[in-house]
């Protein structure tokens, strides 16, 4: 194992502030089991001039999640023990049910839950109670993919985790984490703080940014299972201390969660109970991101060098890149430039992939691509030998076809450049039977919107803009979770006569949701 570079590692943490500019953030290393670098910068609270500190609670979001799998696993040690009682989370679930297993790997094909929230009409800072949840899952009829054959990300899977473990412990998620796992990591402070809207121990949330200034988030949701935990960098210091002293325990609950979780077809998958898997200059890591509105979090441990980073910020700055960079600093590794060929042309354009509905958007930026699929984008590297990759796809341009591949999602398919043309007869209402939900589209002096209803009220106006023939992109940039959807596609659907009959829409996290004309 290599030794710390300590002189590199103590100049990337000078560098953080300027590096990811916000109101605050922490930052810890562990080496071996032991706490090597803990630093806090910035203030909690800007208005009340609160400063950050490592003891400052602030909520790790989705990292939550690895905590609820491993209670789960503790618990009832199979999850497929509670695989019959699903049923009555899922009361109307038309396809196949999903087994717990899949929950556990989000590779249940149920539709992100929070993205649902768009659709029924939430508003971005509106209140998402705990009753709200088996509203909004009675509601569900569809999966996007079988259980078990593919990877989309899915908070509601570990919302339904939750409370199957209280069920199954016949008590609440709260005292299931605090005794089965706080105490024995020594996660002192740790809590489970379901409810957003209620104030920690004096820390913000801030939105925005450098240039158009820091403004205090609104959340009013209530968490439990898929996020929810408040912890310190101290506490996250000691789970990353905890996992070290229990490494060669085969018992051991890390131990248990890092097993690999392939899908029903073999192939191997990046994400299993909670964590999801990655390498950084061949070496393999476990960990997990975390966003609310207002605040990003990384944890990420190397088994192999014995080594954890853990970045919390409260703001929305990039902690998964500041938490890799502060990875490869600790190990004495420079940041590795690419020699990429320029990208011809060619590659340009709006393409749709049929299984999923969704459009792939392609644009030249600068020697590379930016491509948008999943809710945010990503920069592709074309190579020399003229194939573009990047961190989660590879693409393979043929002409008009697109040939995509996601390993992480168990996810190959070919996208077709959408053709040119727009028919605006989009105008009306649609309604969704599944959802029990409606969107309206109108034009407003030749722009274009779109509002959904539903259950969670009457929703914002989102714009709409034309792609090609019959497919429109709808743009939703905030919402009650973080990060927002992104972008909707629209594909339209006409009858014999070239009316229009429906629509699809869909993003990443729920695919192809059917909509009829109304009227």
């Amino acid at each position: 194992m290599p030794a710390i570079d300590l002189a590199a590692l103590q100049a990337m943490v000078q560098s953080l502030p300027e590096r990811s500019k916000g109101p605050g953030g922490v930052v810890g290393v562990s080496k071996d089991g032991e706490v090597i670098l803990r630093h806090a910068w910035g203030f909690a609270d800007l208005d009340r001039r609160v400063p950050m500190t490592a003891q400052t609670l602030i909520p790790i979001c989705s990292i939550t999640k690895q905590f609820t799998c491993a209670a789960l696993l503790d618990i009832v040690g199979d999850p497929a023990k509670l695989d019959a009682a699903l049923a009555r989370h899922l009361p109307n679930l038309e396809d196949r049910r999903p087994k717990v297993a899949d929950l556990c790997n989000n590779q249940s094909g149920l539709r992100d839950y929070w993205a649902l929230t768009v659709l029924h009409g939430a508003m971005a800072d509106g209140v998402f109670a705990r009753d709200d949840t088996a509203r909004l899952f009675a509601r569900m009829r569809k999966t996007h993919f079988a259980p078990g054959t593919s990877y989309s990300y899915s908070n509601g899977n570990f919302r339904i985790l939750s409370d199957l473990i209280e069920s199954a412990a016949g008590k609440p998620l709260a005292e299931v984490y605090r005794e089965r796992l706080f105490a024995l990591a020594g996660m002192d402070t740790a809590i489970l703080a379901s409810d957003t809207a209620a104030p920690l121990n004096g820390v913000v949330g801030y939105e925005g940014n450098e240039s158009v200034g820091f403004l205090p988030a609104t959340n009013r949701i209530f968490w439990s299972g898929d996020a929810g935990i408040a912890a310190s960098l101290d506490d996250m210091l000691a789970w990353e201390r905890f996992i070290d002293r229990t490494r060669d325990d085969p018992d051991g609950v890390y131990s248990r969660l890092s097993v690999p979780q392939p899908f029903a077809d073999g192939t191997a998958s990046r994400y299993g109970f909670g964590l999801a898997r990655e390498t950084v200059d061949e070496i393999a890591l476990t960990g997990h991101g975390g966003a609310l509105r207002g605040f990003r979090a990384r944890r990420l441990h190397a088994a192999s060098e014995r080594l954890s980073v853990v970045v919390m910020f409260n703001h929305e700055g990039d902690a998964h890149g500041t938490a890799t960079a502060v990875l490869r600093a600790a190990l004495g590794r420079p940041e590795k430039k690419a020699e990429p060929a320029r990208p011809k042309p060619e590659w340009n354009g709006n393409y749709l992939e049929p299984s999923t509905g969704l459009l792939l958007r392609i644009s030249s930026c600068g020697d590379g691509l930016t491509t948008r699929f999943a809710t945010s984008p990503e920069e592709l590297t074309v190579d020399a030998d003229g194939i573009a990759r990047g961190a989660s796809m590879t693409l393979v341009q043929d002409g008009d076809t697109i040939q995509m591949e996601r390993p992480g999602e168990n996810l190959r398919a070919i996208a077709r450049r959408i053709p040119a043309g727009l028919r605006d007869d989009i105008a009306g209402r649609f309604v969704s039977e599944e959802l029990e939900a409606s969107l309206e589209i109108v034009s407003a002096g030749g722009a274009w919107y779109g509002a959904f209803d539903g259950f969670l009220g009457k929703g914002a106006m989102h714009p709409i803009h034309p792609v090609g023939q019959d497919v429109w992109r709808l743009s939703c940039r905030r919402s009650m979770d973080a990060p927002a959807p992104g972008d909707w596609t629209i594909v339209v659907r006409r009858d014999g006569e070239g009316q229009i009959s429906g629509l699809a829409v869909g993003c990443w996290l729920a695919r192809k949701v059917e909509y009829a004309k109304a009227g």
